[in-house]
């Protein structure tokens, strides 16, 4: 479930994004969108037989709140995200800062588990290009319905909602990454990973979570 893009944005490219246009593309009306495609072909590719259904969080219906959620994008725009984290029906001590300027040192993620308050923030060169963003990977019990599960993959921009993505669907790393998660959380039914997205050239760079300097910060219930 992504957001839907704000309608500011949406008038931007309008033969596309008014469904009275002849040219209107519903998928223009996502945010997170290369998130959104990598991420539900490879559900699809894992899951043949069940239905998978995408939508943003201003469609959601009744009943998907109590199914297995996976909310993409962050607190500015996706709903939901804001909903279930900032309203702390899910107990994780990390917070996503509202990104109201794309100036690195006012935005960032805020981790609230020590005895000093750390913020993971972005970075970005002179020219306001992205060189490095910080992604979080959360992974529980769905606050709406303990039998299924809600799973968070959100960045200060969109490389860093993609690199959380990335970090579970990409065919070099998945496998690495995912015996990481069985091996650190072993037993655990929750989990956080806010790690470092790299982003070279304006591609984003799959996290390798085993590597030195990527996680930034991890947490399960207990620790």
């Amino acid at each position: 479930m992504c957001a839907p893009l704000p309608k500011d944005v949406r008038q931007e490219i309008p033969s596309y994004t008014n469904p009275q246009s002849a040219d209107y593309v519903a998928l223009y009306t996502f945010a997170d969108l290369d998130a959104l495609i990598e991420l539900y072909g490879h559900l699809r590719m894992l899951n043949p037989g069940n239905q998978v259904n995408f939508t943003t969080a201003s469609d959601l219906k009744q009943d998907d709140y109590t199914s297995h959620l996976v909310l993409l994008g962050g607190v500015d725009w996706n709903a939901v995200t804001r909903e279930v984290t900032k309203s702390r029906r899910v107990e994780v001590p990390v917070r996503q800062e509202f990104r109201d300027t794309d100036d690195p040192e006012f935005n960032g993620f805020e981790v609230l588990d020590g005895p000093a308050k750390r913020v993971f923030r972005p970075v970005l060169d002179g020219s306001k290009k992205l060189l490095e963003d910080v992604a979080q990977f959360y992974r529980g019990p769905n606050p709406y319905n303990s039998e299924r599960t809600v799973t968070i993959c959100n960045g200060m921009y969109g490389r860093g909602t993609l690199g959380a993505v990335r970090a579970l669907t990409d065919v070099r790393f998945r496998n690495r990454n995912n015996a990481y998660i069985k091996q650190r959380f072993s037993g655990q039914s929750e989990f956080s990973i806010l790690s470092r997205i790299l982003v070279v050239q304006g591609k984003v760079v799959t996290p390798d979570w085993t590597g030195p300097d990527t996680v930034l910060h991890e947490w399960s219930p207990g620790e």
